[in-house]
């Protein structure tokens, strides 16, 4: 498996695959004590009850065998056969459980889930390529995250289903949960699967319809959303912003009124500000929940107007998140995108995002890239497409902190790609460093009130 906590906990242990399952923290060792320690009264009583006199016959056996071995080939022989009994029972237990499949992945199971479980509280709002590129990563580090996806989409396949169904558009749910999916490689390919032949099914990717479907059998896309979950045993939780039928709405530097996601891009214009129809789309109450529990509320990456904005547009989940005592960052984008951010910089791009949210305090840091490959391709450019400047003095004025890493794929070509696991690590870093930081002013603190106290 890809997963960096399974790899480092394999590459730990140089023990035999049996005795792995000793190992501290899977919290199943003490159970299995307690079935053996049960298994072993109950037959004992058993042959008392039959007065078979069990202990008076294993002593007396044990008298004699003493009397003629020594005291030290005994010992052995004795520890040998029951650990040969142990492990022997160990494995069989194994195989029982997984019915025959390799018990390598049950032992992982447990250690990731006991690990992942006791990870951060963490809520991710976007959509798009963006997001689900983001939960790869995070799920790497917790099970407690809650992606929040944009249903504005009104292209596509989830623009045909939304039309002719009547559903959520379904195309950047289905992303997010095949990227918190267990069996990441085989659902992505199920999942994203597109249809390239047959009357009403062309065009049409198997999770989008998928989706319908369990959106038409249980009466709601939450619902929906949650069965699929299930079924997939995806890590962490896929969530829309709201259930109300939202549409994207535009208003251009030129006074030109765009409508549907679709089409902002193609209007190749400047975008003065974005608006819903209808006006005020009503949160959902589990987003609210999630936000109000988080300790880490990650914002992107993603197409700023089409993806992360229009999640802000919802008032409650926009206020929710600037009264939130979670740290707060926003993954920036690495290029500027034809149609939406052309000449934007990373100020502009955060300044979008505070004015759409209306306040300053739904970011405290932004993250971006600090590498660019030298031999950067030659399709940005001729899309219009550019290295997001960084201009720390705006961002300053703004009030929010910078923090640098590399966060693309290395490759040949000059791709310039999110790399999930860069990112993600990037984050935790941060995150981890700035509630070190907390602690020690606390600290600082609570000595400074003790001196105070003195003096008084």
């Amino acid at each position: 498996m890809s997963n960096k906590v399974i790899d480092n906990f394999r590459h730990s242990m140089k023990i035999p695959e049996e005795a792995r399952w000793l190992v501290p923290g899977l919290q199943v060792k003490r159970w299995f004590a307690l079935i053996f320690l049960g298994a072993v009264l109950m037959t004992l009583g058993v042959l008392i009850l039959f007065d078979i006199k069990p202990v008076f016959y294993t002593m007396e056996f044990i008298r004699k065998v003493a009397m003629k071995l020594s005291t030290e080939w005994l010992a052995f022989a004795i520890v040998m056969f029951g650990a040969g009994i142990f492990f022997k029972g160990w494995q069989k237990t194994n195989l029982s459980m997984l019915d025959g499949n390799d018990n390598q992945s049950l032992l992982e199971h447990l250690y990731r889930r006991r690990k992942l479980n006791r990870g951060p509280k963490i809520v991710a709002v976007g959509g798009g390529t963006g997001l689900s590129m983001l939960l790869k990563g995070i799920k790497n580090i917790t099970n407690n995250i809650t992606a929040v996806v944009t249903v504005g989409d009104d292209g596509g396949s989830s623009g045909r289903l939304r039309e002719e169904m009547g559903v959520l558009p379904p195309g950047d749910i289905r992303n997010c949960i095949a990227a918190l999916a267990d069996d990441e490689d085989l659902v992505t390919k199920l999942f994203q699967y597109r249809f390239k032949t047959g009357e009403g099914l062309e065009g049409h990717s198997f999770g989008n319809l998928f989706l319908t479907a369990l959106c038409s059998i249980t009466g709601d896309m939450v619902r929906a959303v949650k069965e699929s979950s299930n079924v997939l045993s995806i890590r962490g939780r896929v969530l829309p912003s709201t259930l109300d039928d939202m549409k994207l709405v535009a208003e251009m530097q030129d006074g030109r009124i765009i409508h549907g996601e679709s089409n902002i891009p193609e209007a190749h214009g400047k975008i003065k500000r974005l608006f819903t129809d209808p006006g005020h789309c009503r949160a959902l109450a589990d987003v609210i929940s999630a936000i109000r529990d988080a300790e880490l509320i990650i914002l992107g990456p993603g197409s700023l107007f089409t993806s992360v904005i229009p999640n802000l547009l919802i008032e409650e989940i926009s206020h929710e998140i600037a009264r939130s005592n979670a740290k707060k960052i926003y993954v920036c984008n690495i290029m500027t995108q034809p149609g939406e951010t052309d000449g934007f910089s990373a100020a502009d791009h955060v300044n979008a995002l505070m004015k759409h949210a209306g306040s300053r305090k739904i970011i405290d840091t932004v993250l971006v890239n600090d590498f660019m490959p030298s031999n950067l391709a030659k399709k940005y450019e001729l899309s219009g497409s550019y290295p997001v400047k960084l201009d720390y003095e705006n961002l300053k004025k703004l009030g929010v902190k910078v923090f640098s890493r590399k966060l693309i794929e290395d490759n040949k070509d000059g791709f310039v790609r999110h790399s999930s696991n860069r990112v993600a690590r990037a984050i935790y870093y941060w995150f981890r460093k700035e509630i070190k930081n907390d602690k020690s002013l606390f600290r600082t603190q609570d000595k400074h009130t003790e001196k105070q106290s003195c003096k008084v």
